[in-house]
């Protein structure tokens, strides 16, 4: 098993100020694991409950009556299949006395979850599980990440053949299991080709009227099947930035899989043979190291974004923090320079740097405000 003990820390730097911690993230990324290790670790009680088990559901039939005189840790697993739980939470944290801490995780969060999530928000912080990053792994084994994403057991099979089938698996256990309770009315095979053809738009700008071209709805629909993807986990949005500046820029998101594993399943790639290959691979490079860098980089006070002129100047990653702006371009490539897009970044932008994330094995200077970084060292890097 892969240790991930900073995810432990960082669940305990959080509840010294929290009575509640909400640990969201993609189903198979680790949530219940890393909950069990934490209560294992725990010097008070802990209690764990299981929503997704009949015995587990029917201790918290009554659900005040079951956790309003627990003390110590309360993990409440599956959350999402019981989202009534939220309340009864809400409610027994308004008592004057409350000796519990709850941990709830959830691996889909519709509309009205979370609006029951943020209901706690007076005694809560919210705390996103990834699967495995590049730091977690050692560095000959990061084509293997690359390939098989980060989801553990993907990840760790016996090989690149059961890694496949594993996520194969995965994706229709989704469509079949979790869909239903993301919306009430997408055909599920209608969900999955939207599926494939999003992994085709992969690091692309969301072209929303294309998409609904295609599958036969409309935009409205197209859209709310992205909304549906991102509750999951399943990809990310990356907004624009728009600066002051009399040239068109691109309005719209760019969508990103935020496992390059499903991703590459979505493809039909099996091998790194077959990924060195296939024409999105560039594109799914991007999309691995775009996530690598969001989790190195991120915090609560860390917006996201990318930008792009229909000149063809972009930036791939903008990282804003303290009204502050660093930019990132992506590419594979193991020879980084400071291409035309860089200066005209750092001309138009006010970026206090823009740095070049690269397949080479060295990180070293371009220039002034500007750096090649290799992305094998991103975590040593930043």
């Amino acid at each position: 098993m892969i240790e991930r003990d900073g995810h432990v820390r960082a669940l305990r730097r959080l509840f010294s100020n929290n009575s509640v911690i909400v640990l969201l993230g993609p189903r198979g990324a680790g949530k219940t694991t890393l909950s069990r290790e934490f209560a294992q670790r725990s010097r008070s009680n802990s209690y764990l409950f299981d929503l997704g088990s009949a015995a587990d559901r029917a201790r918290l039939e009554d659900p005040e009556l079951a956790l309003s005189n627990l003390q110590g840790l309360v993990v409440l697993d599956e959350v999402h299949r019981a989202p009534h739980i939220i309340d009864v939470v809400r409610r027994l944290l308004v008592r004057t006395w409350n000796p519990a801490r709850f941990l709830i995780l959830s691996s889909i969060v519709p509309d009205k979850l979370r609006q029951q999530f943020e209901s706690l928000s007076e005694y809560s912080a919210n705390y996103e599980l990834p699967g495995l990053q590049s730091a977690e792994i050692p560095v000959p084994q990061a084509n293997v990440l690359w390939l098989r994403g980060g989801l553990p057991a993907s990840y760790s099979a016996g090989s690149d053949s059961e890694s496949f089938e594993w996520r194969e698996r995965y994706v229709r256990d989704f469509l079949e299991r979790d869909i239903h309770r993301l919306t009430v009315n997408a055909p599920t095979a209608r969900i999955e080709r939207f599926l494939i053809m999003l992994a085709h738009c992969h690091a692309q700008v969301w072209n929303g009227s294309e998409l609904a071209r295609s599958l036969g709805v409309s935009h409205h629909t197209a859209r709310r099947y992205l909304n549906i993807l991102q509750s999951a986990f399943i990809v990310r949005t990356l907004k624009p930035w728009r600066a002051d500046l009399p040239r068109r820029q691109v309005k719209s998101p760019r969508v990103y899989f935020q496992d390059t594993g499903l991703l590459h399943h979505c493809l039909g790639i099996s091998s790194l043979r077959d990924l060195e290959r296939h024409p999105r691979s560039g594109a799914s490079w991007e999309g691995f190291v775009l996530e690598n860098l969001i989790r190195v980089l991120g915090g609560e006070d860390v917006q996201f974004y990318f930008w792009a002129a229909h000149t063809g100047a972009k930036v791939d990653l903008i990282a804003r923090s303290g009204g502050q702006l660093r930019g990132f371009e992506i590419r594979r490539t193991s020879d980084p320079r400071i291409t035309r897009s860089v200066r005209s970044a750092l001309e138009n932008l006010s970026l206090t740097r823009m740095d070049v994330v690269h397949a080479g094995p060295e990180s070293f200077p371009l220039g002034r405000r500007t750096r090649a970084i290799s992305a094998a060292r991103l975590h040593e890097e930043l």
